[in-house]
Formats: C-alpha cells, structure tokens, sequence
C-alpha cells in the first residue's frame, strides 16, 4: 500500500505540474501575466528499524515568478515614459502651427512689410497700396487660423484629459474591487495568484494615465497614493479623480487642475501638478498649463505688437485725401484682469488693462498679489520673477505702474484692492483671434508724413535731410502740427517751425516757431550733432552734413495750402511703416524677425521634451525587459518542462502499474 501511496502522490504533483506548464503556455501572450511554477516537498518519511522509508512528494504551492521591485521600477518608468511622449506629441502639432515656408505667419509678416517698399517708391500708385492692404489682410488671416489651430488643439487635449479620467476611475474601481477578491483568498492560505496578476496588470494600466505609488496591506490588499500622498485606492474603497478649472481664477486662467474627491466627500482637493509625477495627465496638464500657454502668448504678443505699432504710425500720417490715418488692424482690446474667486473686495474691483509699449511686451502671464491696498508683488508666469511694489513708498520703492510700465502695460485699479486679493493678466492668451484687417480702400493708407521740410533757399553749409518722420512721442502730447501759413493776417505769418543755425563751434540752433510775426524764439542755441535726431512736438527730423551761420530748415504742416498736393507724392509715413521691420520688439528680435523667435522658443521644447522622451522610453524598455526576464512565459523552456513532466507523469503511472501488479500477486498468493 505504501507504494501505492507513493505512486499515487507522484501521478497527483506531476499533474499539476503538467497543468501549471499548460496554464504558462495558454497565458504567453496574455499581458501582466507571470509564469507559474510548481513547488514540490517531500512528504515526511517513516521510521523503521531500517531507517525513515520515503513516502513519496506533495505540491507545497504554485509559485508565481515576480519581482516585486522590478515590477514596481517597470511600472513608474513606464508612466514617466507616458506622460513624455505625450507631451511630446502634442509639442510636434504646437511646433506645426509655428511652422516656416511660404504659408507661415512669418512669410506673411515679411510679405506685409515688404509690399510697403513699392508704396514707398511710388505712393501715387494705387495697386501698391492694394497690394500693401492685401498683405495686411493676409497676416491677420494666418494670425487668426494660427489662433484656431492652437484652440483646437487646446480641445483635443481636454478631451484626452477626459478620457483618461474616466479610465482612472474605472481602474481604480477595478483595482479596489480584486483588493477584496485578494483579501479573501489569503483566508485559504495559498496566494491567488493570478489575482495578483490581474492587479498588478490594473495598476500598470493606472500608470499609463497617472503616476502612483504602492502599499501592502496585511490582507493583502494594496493601497494606491497620488501625488504623494492621496490615497486613490484604500482596501476595497476607490476615491475620484476629475480635471477641473482652478479654484482660485476659474476658467480665466487658462489653465486646469487635477481634483481628488474621497469617497463619500463632496470636497475637492487640488493636487499640485508638480507632484503628479510622469503618466498621461500629468504630461497633457503640462502641455496645457504651459507649453499651450506659451504658444497663445507668443501668438499673442506678435499680434498686439504689429497691431498696436502699426496703427499708432498710421494714425500720424496722411491718406491720399488728406485726411489723418486711421487704424489698419481693429485695436485688441486687453479687458480686465481675471480676479481671484476668494477676492473679499467688490466684483466691481478690477484691473484695468491696456499696452502702452508694443515693443517690450513679454509673452507672459502675471499675477498681483496685495498684501495692503498699495503694496504687494507682481510674479511673470514665463520664468518665475517676482517684482515687489510699493505705491506709497519713497523712492527707491517701485510702484506697481512702473513694474507694469517695463513691461509695455498699464494696469490701473478700476478700485482698491484690499489685503490678499490677488489678479490675473492673462490677455494674451486669445488676442491673435481679435486681429482683422480694418482698411480695404488703397486711398486710405496713410502714405504721407503729416510734416515736411525744406533747406533755407540761401544756405551755404552742406546740410542734408536724413531723415523726417512722425512719431507721436512722448505722449502726452503727442504730435503737434506746425503751424500754417496766413497770408492775409497782417503782417503775413509764414508758417511752420524753422531750425535758424548760429555761428560758433559746436554748431547750435534757435528753434522759432513761425505761427506768429514777428516769429516766437521757442528754444535757444541747442546743440546740433550731424545725423543726431531732432525731437520736437511729436515728429523727428535728421539732418547730416555741417551748416553755416544764418542756415535754415524749416518743417512744415503738409496739408498747409502754401504747398498744394505735395502730400499726396510723399511717403515719409510709408517709410516710417516699413522701418517698424527693423524695430526691436520680441525680446530684442525684430518684427521681421519676431516669429521666427517664436519658432525657436516652441522648436528648444519640442526638441527638449523629444530627448526626454526617448532617454525616458529607453529607462522604460529596460526596465520592462528586466521584469520579463524573471516573469515572462519562455515557450521553449515550457515545451522542455512539459516533456520532463510527461515523462514523470508516465515513471508515476508505471509506478502505480506495478504496486497494482505485486498486490494482485500478493492477494493470489495468499488465495492458496
């Protein structure tokens, strides 16, 4: 009987061991899956005289072969790995919409402020200035589709951000629900093992959306953390996840958060995004709190600065008619800044917003934060910078005006603020959306300098005209008019503001202005340096060469009638349009130059995250290469073990065949 036993024990364990085989094979491709093995022991022999007489083997338990600490490294690599390469992606279609080629916003710009050189040699040609306003019409359009383009991708990845919440809560759901499963089947004291895969293969997948961290229980059961430490799953309990606008400056800011809301709580806590770590979500709300960002702000910015810039110098010249320009771009209006939802002041109680130097705007967000009603800090979302001010203060304390003033705003408080209260800038997000041509008639480009100039028909030095233009500047007062002419007063008034030279070394002039007879002295002897700008009532002259004493140039009202239709064949202002290419504007680079900047900055964090990307995929593919090592199903070594198997299965069956045959003999035996 003994040897039956034994036998009989040998055909049960090589059965198993044959069904463990067969179960790794079945399950080779079956992801999360660990391969299985049997564990024998030897059953505890008994004593005899002769010494302990074996009585065969019995399966201890089924061992799943799993690394607890590559599993883990496998699973925070992989999410890291997620959430780069889709940051990434979604970087490459941002970087297409700051693309290059004949069809950019930059070949747009350039044609725009190229097509006004025709204007400039010929500004009675009305086809110049069609072409001139066609170009305008064109970059507002680019500008404007670019503007879509970013709001769509701007949905695409709210969407996204979406769905992956809806897979998070499933998963987690999924993952507390095999908690209880697990918990249970420890009772029966042998692991569940492809429970534990399941889970292990649930918490992979949670990964892929968001980074987690892991704790066992006693009972088996694992808890999941977020962001650190926020129990997403608790046992068999699952809290929610949820993407929501932020509490502080809602949908305004431009931006979203991730929400935490425990089980049976109806408050919602906001995670810090810094602590996400690596999966999807963290890597789209980065790509939607700051590189989208970034991408509005640019567009924005170049959209303001060629708006504000080149209707302010149409504004200061004259059309073919003779009449003051006007705007060629609809003026883009700032609004107010975005008040904090926990402000204790009025809604009434605001920001005011408005540029007043195109040329040092920084594509960037700001936030105000009061700590009285007149002093508090000011932080550049772009890098980081804080500014402090102090309205009250005595100087060298800088006031918030004069922070805002660096960089090209104007922020004034439509009331006082109150301690805490804190603001928003965030402007420039959709100003390239509001950008529209305004002028379509070529007789209203404003071509003309609204002044002109001639040299003293009696000089005698070799004074020539570099330059005359009309800049509004300072403002107030703006430009100023010379004065015109009246021939009928009496004594006759000439006109205009003349520059009469001195005699003497350095060379210096009298400014008179002409609007009365005898002519009123407006300054005295001012130092005149050959190609230095003369600045004055708004408009600026250059004169090269050296005068002689009693030399003159006299700046005249265009439209006075002493010079007729001189206007309509001068293209001062045109020219002063054309120089605004040249004019340093997007942190230094010029407008010519500006989206091809733009195109640098989104090109150094597409190439940035591409690398982190791929330093992160190759962390990943190791790491899983690892963990298969030890957990993957290798079908040669199952084919091997199945015939090893087999053949004990079949020494067991032989070893059952021949206890049949001695008993049988035995019972014969003692039959006679």
């Amino acid at each position: 009987m003994s040897l039956l036993n034994v036998g009989a024990r040998a055909l049960l364990a090589n059965q198993v061991a044959l069904q463990t085989a067969g179960h790794n094979i079945a399950n080779v491709s079956t992801a999360g899956y660990s391969r299985q093995s049997v564990v024998l022991q030897t059953v505890q022999g008994q004593f005899t005289g002769g010494g302990y007489i074996g009585k065969g083997v019995d399966v201890q338990t089924i061992l799943r072969n799993h690394s607890e600490l590559l599993t883990r490294q496998a699973t925070a690599a992989s999410s890291v790995d997620a959430g780069d390469t889709v940051r990434m992606q979604r970087l490459r279609q941002l970087q297409d919409v700051f693309s290059g080629g004949p069809s950019g916003i930059g070949a747009s710009v350039n044609e725009m402020m190229n097509a006004l050189s025709d204007v400039v040699s010929s500004p009675m040609d009305l086809t110049a200035r069609s072409v001139a306003l066609t170009r305008m019409d064109e970059t507002a359009a680019r500008m404007r589709d670019a503007s879509q383009r970013l709001d769509e991708i701007g949905y695409t990845v709210a969407e996204q951000l979406k769905g992956s919440m809806i897979a998070v809560n499933s998963l987690a759901k999924s993952i507390a629900a095999v908690n209880e499963q697990i918990a249970r089947a420890k009772g029966n004291g042998q692991p569940a093992n492809d429970l534990l895969d399941q889970r292990d293969q649930l918490i992979r997948d949670l990964n892929q959306h968001i980074q987690t961290s892991q704790v066992a229980a006693d009972d088996g059961s694992v808890s999941v953390f977020v962001a650190g430490s926020q129990p997403l799953v608790l046992g068999n309990k699952a809290a929610t996840l949820s993407i929501d606008d932020p509490a502080d400056f809602g949908a305004g800011s431009g931006k979203k958060v991730l929400n935490f809301q425990q089980p049976g709580s109806a408050t919602k806590v906001e995670l810090n995004e810094n602590m996400l770590g690596g999966g999807q979500v963290a890597g789209l709300l980065r790509f939607q709190n700051n590189d989208l960002a970034e991408g509005r702000n640019l567009l924005g910015r170049m959209a303001i600065a060629i708006s504000e810039s080149m209707n302010t110098q149409n504004r200061l010249g004259l059309t073919l008619d003779g009449n003051p320009g006007e705007n060629l771009f609809a003026p883009i209006s700032l609004g107010n800044a975005v008040r904090n939802s926990f402000n204790t002041t009025p809604a009434t109680t605001n920001m005011a917003l408005s540029v007043t130097n195109p040329a040092v705007l920084h594509a960037s967000s700001y936030t105000i934060s009061f700590t009285s009603a007149d002093a508090g800090s000011i932080t550049r979302h772009s890098d980081g910078k804080v500014f402090s001010f102090d309205n009250l203060a005595p100087p060298p304390a800088t006031t918030m005006a004069a922070v805002f003033s660096a960089q090209g705003l104007s922020v004034v408080p439509t009331a006082p603020p109150a301690a805490g209260d804190q603001f928003m800038i965030n402007s420039l997000q959709g100003a390239a959306a509001e950008l529209k041509a305004l002028q379509y008639s070529p007789v209203d480009l404003a071509a003309a300098n609204p002044i002109n100039a001639a040299m003293g028909a009696n000089n005698t030095g070799t004074l020539q005209l570099a330059s005359l233009k009309a800049t509004g500047l300072p403002n107030p007062p703006g430009l100023v008019l010379p004065p015109n002419a009246n021939p009928a007063a009496l004594p006759p008034i000439a006109g205009g503001i003349q520059l009469q030279f001195n005699a003497g070394s350095p060379s210096t002039y009298d400014l008179l202005d002409r609007g009365t007879n005898p002519p009123t002295l407006v300054a005295a002897a001012q130092p005149f340096v050959s190609g230095q700008a003369i600045s004055y009532n708004g408009w600026e002259i250059t004169l090269n060469g050296a005068p002689k004493p009693g030399d003159t140039v006299t700046i005249g009202n265009a439209t006075d009638p002493q010079y007729g239709d001189w206007y309509q064949r001068d293209a001062g202002n045109a020219s002063a349009l054309m120089g605004l290419r040249d004019v340093p504007m997007f942190d230094g680079a010029t407008m010519a130059d500006g989206f091809a900047s733009a195109m640098a900055q989104i090109g150094t964090r597409t190439q940035s995250a591409q690398f982190a990307a791929e330093l992160s995929s190759a962390i990943a593919t190791n790491l899983e290469r690892d963990r298969t090592a030890v957990s993957g199903v290798n079908l040669d070594e199952e084919a091997a073990r199945l015939i090893q198997f087999q053949q004990a299965y079949q020494a067991s069956a032989k070893m059952l065949q021949i206890a049949q045959s001695i008993f049988d003999t035995l019972i014969q035996g003692l039959g006679r």
